[in-house]
């Protein structure tokens, strides 16, 4: 698990904690009306509402928050709009950086994410020189396991719902599927009376960039600001970094 999906999981853990909730609320909000307006307001025909909401759900978003950001991608109520964008570049040692931007002001959102890459040490890159490098798949990672749950059974309930490949790791485990079958990957946890700490669409590079010492902080520090970013959805990086490093850095 090491690399970008075990500090998306470290990202994942604290949101759930309450530092910075308020900026990570504001980002659901968005997300949340963006997904509603384009597409079904109702989150059983729209897969990406439905993952937003998913993720508010466990981020204990109030609910007067959810349905008024429901409602001002309906028109129900007035509001600013949104716009999706996606940037890429480069970190320390060629580790390739996606980022997806939802802001209402695409010329302030480049000019942040350009700043960040240079004060960090990265470089953007035209359209398309990083996109390649990964691909768009389900996942579902589930930590802090009870002790009384069959791990073989939860393997093969998990490889039944669709899982191509599990990665079990000092008592995490993450599946990845199809994006089509991680609505019923999640529910097969469910059904096992399991909260995932992740269960989203996102994008898994093919490859990935070992990094270390210095050049792991810079890595982490140029994703870190961009995560943290007001305009700043998502970030994707192809880095390798080994998991105490990781874990000591991303909580440092």
């Amino acid at each position: 698990m090491a690399g970008h999906s075990k500090w998306a999981n470290i990202k994942y853990r604290k949101e759930r904690q309450d530092k910075k909730r308020s900026s990570m609320f504001g980002k659901l909000i968005k997300e949340i009306t963006l997904q509603a307006r384009n597409g079904d307001p109702n989150p059983e025909n729209n897969p990406g509402l439905a993952q937003a909401l998913e993720r508010a759900k466990a981020a204990n978003l109030p609910k007067d928050n959810i349905d008024r950001a429901i409602k001002r991608a309906t028109g129900e109520l007035e509001g600013v709009t949104y716009e999706e964008a996606t940037y890429e570049g480069y970190a320390n040692d060629g580790v390739a950086v996606l980022v997806r931007s939802v802001t209402d002001n695409r010329n302030r959102a480049a000019a942040d994410v350009r700043h960040i890459f240079s004060k960090h040490g990265g470089s953007m890159a035209a359209v398309g020189s990083v996109a390649w490098i990964f691909d768009r798949k389900g996942v579902v990672v589930l930590e802090d396991l009870p002790e009384d749950v069959d791990l073989d059974e939860l393997e093969i309930a998990l490889i039944d719902a669709g899982a191509e490949d599990l990665d079990d790791q000092e008592g995490a485990i993450e599946a990845t599927c199809e994006p089509s079958d991680l609505t019923a990957l999640s529910q097969a946890v469910k059904d096992m009376g399991l909260t995932p700490i992740r269960s989203e669409v996102t994008l898994i590079p093919k490859n990935t960039v070992r990094v270390e010492g210095s050049a792991a902080v810079k890595v982490l520090k140029l994703v870190t600001a961009l995560d943290e970013s007001e305009d700043v959805q998502e970030v994707f990086a192809n880095f390798d970094i080994d998991d105490a490093v990781l874990e000591q850095l991303s909580n440092g």
